[in-house]
Parts: structure tokens; sequence; C-alpha cells
């Protein structure tokens, strides 16, 4: 029998708890545990694969939004796989060692739908990548090379740099992104000298129609329009836009909201792929153990949106099929005296 990544990928779609080699390899008859990780180790898939699967599964729409972020994935308990690194972790607030992934999502904001279409490992020390480089790319590839209309890209405050959102203006798109606290601009027309964000002052027109600021190092000509958001009760983000006839706060957060769809497939992702458990330490076994799990989650969401249930009915079905089945018939019958 021939181990294939379809194989390896209904492994991963099937079980629930363990995801180890070994335990795959135990539930295989003809199919040893050195098979797999040979098949793993010598085989190459790459982010070309997930666009191959995904590209006819989306609901194209030209008014579409671009989602960039980045997750870590959690290696904490072995320090010596190759593409690992120490990088700060939300999840476990602190320094631990991860896998960075980046990743680019489309959003059909009319259908709330949205579908993961290209992925990069952060791996400067064997690439000599920087995220926005990846970032770069993700955008450049879309455009030129998949033609996947959008209208819109979405990112957080990271990759809210001066290169980037000229690149994605330059392109006739629309961005919107928070900016730090901290980045100098000036909303006086050269009257004043730079300030930063947290010093500017708001009247009440502004708080609801955002001011017209040109941010350091950006040419005289190129100014954006910067709203101030109020997220929570005690936290307030200020979101960049190059849509200068964007002129309503309320919108502005709207648009903003729709970034939080990356965060679900984050969630997702880690949740029911598996993603995370792989603990083989060649980085090529670790890339394609990635990439089979993201075409899991996209199998899962796929079914999920054709039969209007959410991704963890889909995956929680599989367990909640077997234990009906062995109410009806089990495999072990209880016995009591």
């Amino acid at each position: 029998m021939k181990f294939t990544k379809l194989n390896y990928c209904q492994y991963l779609l099937s079980s629930h708890l363990n995801y180890t080699l070994t335990n795959l390899a135990e539930h295989l008859e003809q199919i040893s545990h050195d098979q797999i990780n040979r098949y793993l180790k010598n085989d190459k898939l790459t982010p070309r694969l997930l666009w191959d699967n995904v590209k006819d599964l989306i609901e194209i729409n030209e008014q579409a939004y671009l989602v960039f972020d980045d997750t870590v994935i959690d290696k904490r308990y072995s320090r010596k796989i190759e593409i690992s690194q120490r990088q700060y972790s939300g999840n476990s607030h602190g320094i631990i060692q991860v896998i960075g992934f980046i990743n680019c999502i489309y959003v059909n904001h009319e259908t709330k739908k949205f579908w993961v279409v290209d992925y990069r490992i952060y791996d400067p020390e064997r690439d000599g990548k920087t995220k926005i480089e990846h970032v770069l790319e993700h955008i450049q590839n879309l455009v030129y090379s998949k033609e996947l209309p959008f209208r819109t890209v979405l990112m957080d405050s990271w990759y809210a740099t001066n290169k980037l959102m000229l690149y994605i203006e330059d392109l006739g798109k629309y961005y919107y992104c928070p900016l730090k606290r901290n980045r100098l601009v000036d909303d006086t027309g050269n009257q004043k000298d730079y300030q930063r964000i947290e010093s500017l002052v708001w009247d009440e027109k502004e708080l609801k129609s955002g001011k017209l600021v040109k941010i350091k190092k950006f040419t005289a000509s190129k100014k954006v329009k910067l709203f101030r958001v109020s997220v929570s009760t005690d936290k307030t983000d200020f979101i960049a836009t190059n849509d200068l006839s964007q002129n309503s706060t309320d919108v502005v957060q709207k648009e903003c909201k729709v970034r939080w769809k990356v965060e679900e497939f984050h969630r997702e992702l880690k949740q029911l792929t598996g993603i995370e458990s792989c603990q083989c330490r060649k980085g090529r076994i670790q890339r394609n153990h990635i990439a089979c799990a993201i075409l899991v989650w996209l199998r899962l969401k796929n079914l999920a949106y054709k039969s209007s249930q959410t991704i963890y009915q889909i995956k929680h079905g599989l367990f909640s099929n077997y234990l009906i089945n062995q109410l009806k018939r089990p495999d072990i019958t209880m016995s009591i005296v």
C-alpha cells in the first residue's frame, strides 16, 4: 500500500485527540511509522497545493477583502524542530518555541464567507525574509498570478508600514489598518511639527468623520484619513485608510470588524486539525504537516458552508456518528451481575 498526502489528510480529518505519526501507524494495517515518516520527509507540499484546491471554491466578489495576519504554532515542548524559533505567543502571554505562520484570507463580506488563499512559514534564518516581505509576496501573487479581484486590504498595526501601505495604494486598492499610538503624524498642514498619534486633539466633528493627516516619511502628496475608534471602554484604536472619501467612524469600525475573520480561521485551524501536534524535528515534515492541516480546514469549512453548519458541528459529528453506531451495535457489550 502506498502512503500519500490524501491518507495523511484523512487521518488529520478523522482523528480527534491524537494526531501523532505513531498513532496513525497503529491504525493502519499495511503502513509502518517509518513509511509515514519517509513520505513526509521526501514530499514537498507548497502553498500552490492550497490554491489548486481553493480556487474553485471561492465566491469571488469585486468588493472583497484581503486580510493578512500571522499566528504561531506552539512547539514549546520541542526545541530541536528545524524551522521553530523563540517568539512571543499571545495565548501563552510569553516567549516560547514556535513556528511562525503568515496567512491571507479572502472575505466575501456579502455572503459572510471566507477562504484561506495563501500562507507562508516565517523562517528568516533560512530564507532571510521579513514578515512584510512575505505579505508583499502574497499581494503580488494574488494580483498578478492568481488575478483574484478584491477592493480592500485589512491588517493589524504590525503590517502598517509605509512601504506596504503605499504599495497597496499604488495598486489602486484601499487599506484599513490600526496605527501604533507612537506613530508620528501631522494634522496641521505643516504648520506644526509631527506629533504622536496619542497626542492629537480631536473635536466633535473629527470624532464622527475622521481627520486628514500626513504620516511621517510619506511623500507630501500622500495623506490618509485617520479615525479614532472606541473598541471597548478601556481601548481605543487609531485607524488609517487611504480612502479619503470615508467620513464615518461607525463605518470604519464595521470595516475593521471584518478583520476578525482571520482570528476565526486561526482558532478553527488549531482546534480541529492537529496543526500544533506534530513533533517531528525535520523542517520539511513540519511544512508538509502544516500544508495538510490547512487542506483539512478547507475541506471542513467547505462542508460547513454547504450544510449550513459550523465547522465544529461537522468535525464533532464524526464522533457523534461513532457513538450512535456503538449504542446500536457495540463492539464491547456491557455486562452487569
